[in-house]
């Protein structure tokens, strides 16, 4: 029983001194700036990287365990540029929505690049001002 409670206390001190230095590293997240790497990147592919890749994967193949984070390559869905557009901006079931995190440039230079890379070809271009028609016109989105 000695031992068992030695075992025990040890393991929580050392989750205790452990938590903290492990938390530091705990990845990037939607609020962290872009590295330097990134910012040397076009704008739609840096905001892919910095906020989207975390669910949709760096090959936008999503993903399925605690959640489903569709596949973003290869989406016929993505065909019609409204799609993602609005998806980007109100968000749907588990994807939050943007709206208050990206401007209207980022939204459009974002959706682009997804439409246009991992197996999509989609051309026809999101513009900032159709994302800004598509934006809530009060509250705390004004002016995006």
């Amino acid at each position: 029983m000695k031992k068992t409670y030695v075992k025990g206390l040890a393991a929580v001190l050392l989750m205790a001194v452990a938590g903290p230095v492990l938390a530091d590293n705990a990845g990037p997240s939607m609020t962290d700036k872009p590295t330097e790497a990134a910012s040397q990147m076009p704008l739609g592919e840096q905001v892919y990287t910095t906020t989207c890749q975390e669910c949709h994967m760096p090959n936008a193949m999503g993903a399925e365990g605690a959640g489903r984070y569709p596949a973003l390559a290869k989406n016929p869905k993505l065909a019609a540029k409204q799609y993602p557009m609005v998806m980007v901006v109100n968000g749907s079931k588990a994807m939050p929505s943007f709206a208050r995190q990206l401007d209207a440039d980022e939204i459009a230079a974002v959706v682009n690049y997804v439409r246009t890379h991992f197996g999509n070809n989609y051309k026809d271009k999101v513009t900032a001002a159709e994302v800004k028609a598509v934006l809530p016109k009060t509250g705390p989105y004004e002016g995006h």
